[in-house]
């Protein structure tokens, strides 16, 4: 499977990426950039060193002025870029993917890259056409810079909040420990030492069983709040005082409501994969929804583009307009201060939203290479229904809906179902899967 997805770059590292691919990779976008300033930072994942350093001699060799920002979270990354003025930047990691994984997060200008962007870096990789010059490098470790501008957008708390903070051996743990405790909350450490083999659970938080752990710390240690990241801290998922995971849907909501309350109410981008609660609740609220494509890229774009107060994505990114982007630690801070504020329980909090009927993110494997064709025929099979074909093929049923769609990230198919009851939705994932057999045989229940 080739490693140049929609949004990024992505593979096994060793067998689908080598240190010669990221020193092709970096004189590709070393080209595109024509030798423009460059930050390039990594997460701890055991591959990182090699691949940025290799990386940074392709950039270098474009004649780029490369400054290598260190060990960092992802969010860090993104504000180094904004604070030391560079036109672009690489960040080394695969974020929430298995150790086995890794990859290159880019952005130049203003916005997120585009498909188009990672097809040219893909075709000078093959062409060998690239630029020449001599660049320079130097090194600015910005992590404790980072640390002390999410410490700034932050007031101690004035009451006893206790937290439980799993950073599943990513990137973020100490920086995540450090701030919190300056804001005055008590913390229980999980999984919180960089180890880049994420020896206690997979590094994405999206994945309910990846949370048992936080989930019974919470419990064992009568915490208020228990936070996860993913290995390079753009995604976070909560668990409630009661031990319950809050969704994602829920967590767009209840930031959504708290934000309008300070600034007035906006737009809010949010994943196409969310439940229509979304919708709802924040139309209810006084604010815009706006439903975009799922993928990083193709959310901060459109939130970027639309000025929106906020944007979410079923996967644990929040986005706000004060940092303009995603940041999971800023997500979590910003969580506390909530709770602290209003005085109240993350679990009362989700009560207040009506109860919808949905699916997880079901994510299946996929060994076949006909994904498109399997697109169009669920497409064919369900074309007296409306159709949405934003991102995948999503069918709309007058009670409930159901998505089909190829990940832009990992190669897997994803499906997610709602229905208005959960009968109705029973009823959907049984008539959808009935349509897709060679699915339905790969589903394990």
């Amino acid at each position: 499977m080739s490693i140049f997805k929609a949004c990024d770059i992505r593979g096994t590292y060793g067998k689908d990426l080598t240190a010669e691919d990221a020193f092709n990779i970096g004189r590709a976008f070393g080209t595109i950039i024509e030798g423009r300033s460059v930050v390039v930072g990594g997460d701890v994942r055991l591959s990182t060193p090699a691949l940025k350093q290799e990386l940074i001699r392709g950039l270098f060799l474009t004649g780029c002025k490369v400054t290598d920002i260190g060990t960092l979270p992802t969010p860090a990354f993104y504000y180094s870029k904004r604070h030391l003025g560079t036109y672009a930047g690489v960040m080394v990691t695969a974020s929430h993917n298995p150790a086995r994984y890794n990859g290159f997060k880019f952005t130049f200008g203003e916005l997120p890259v585009q498909e188009k962007d990672i097809e040219y870096i893909e075709k000078l990789t093959k062409s060998n056409d690239y630029r020449s010059g001599n660049g320079y490098i130097e090194n600015h470790p910005m992590l404790e810079e980072y640390q002390k501008y999410i410490r700034s957008l932050f007031k101690p708390i004035s009451g006893k909040i206790k937290v439980v903070i799993d950073a599943g051996n990513g990137v973020c743990g100490p920086v995540a420990i450090k701030l919190f405790e300056s804001l005055g909350y008590e913390v229980v450490t999980l999984f919180c030492e960089p180890d880049g083999n994420f020896p206690n659970r997979e590094p994405n938080p999206a994945v309910a069983e990846n949370l048992r752990h936080l989930q019974e710390k919470v419990i064992e240690t009568n915490a208020d709040l228990g936070i996860a990241f993913d290995g390079d801290g753009d995604r976070v998922a909560f668990v409630d005082e009661k031990g319950e995971i809050l969704s994602s849907e829920r967590g767009i909501i209840i930031f959504a409501r708290y934000l309008f309350e300070k600034y007035g109410p906006g737009k809010v981008v949010y994943d196409h994969k969310c439940s229509t609660i979304v919708e709802k609740e924040i139309s209810k609220a006084g604010g815009e929804a706006i439903r975009e494509k799922s993928g990083h890229a193709f959310i901060k774009r459109n939130f970027l583009l639309q000025d929106a107060v906020m944007a979410g994505e079923i996967s644990g990114h929040y986005f706000f307009k004060e940092l303009g982007g995603d940041d999971g630690i800023y997500a979590a801070l910003l969580m506390g201060e909530l709770l602290d504020e209003k005085k109240v329980k993350l679990s009362q909090l989700s009560s207040q939203i009506p109860d919808y009927y949905i699916t997880p993110d079901i994510r299946v494997p996929y060994p076949y290479d006909d994904k498109e064709e399997l697109l169009k025929s669920v497409k064919e099979k369900f074309k007296e229904y409306p159709i949405d074909t934003m991102d995948g093929v999503r069918a709309i049923f007058p009670n409930g809906w159901g998505l089909i769609r190829i990940s832009v990230t990992e190669p897997v198919i994803t499906m997610r179902f709602e229905g208005d009851t959960p009968e109705n939705l029973a009823a959907i994932k049984e008539h959808f899967l009935e349509a897709v057999p060679k699915i339905k045989t790969l589903i394990k229940d």
